[in-house]
């Protein structure tokens, strides 16, 4: 398994932010190999993160390939001020294997 981890500085949002964050959201979520995501989000620092799960570095590289995708990096500044991209492969996972994923396909939520 692998994961993409995006942390940002968040600047006010607007309406093409929203329309960029929900398409490659939907389109993420319908790749073969997508297994959830999870966001968080730091009052103190004001950081928010972005936590994709993937069964492989294939279905990861679809999303980054995405035309869509590599149009709002283009226009990024509008909406994220410092940010760090963190792609991890992931050893072993302990404990509730769902907990705090969302939009997780059916077919891994009982896996």
């Amino acid at each position: 398994m692998y994961t993409s981890t995006f942390i940002f500085e968040a600047k006010p949002y607007d309406d093409e932010f929203h329309r960029f964050n929900d398409e490659i959201a939907a389109r993420a979520r319908v790749i073969p190999g997508f297994l959830g995501e999870e966001e968080w989000h730091n009052e103190a620092t004001g950081l928010h993160a972005e936590v994709y799960h993937w069964e492989t570095l294939e279905a990861l590289q679809q999303l980054i390939g995405m035309p869509v995708h590599k149009e709002a990096k283009g226009v990024h500044e509008r909406w994220i001020g410092a940010y760090r991209v963190v792609i991890a492969e992931v050893i072993s996972v302990y404990g509730e294997r769902g907990l705090g994923l969302e939009h997780v396909p059916p077919a891994v939520e009982t896996a």
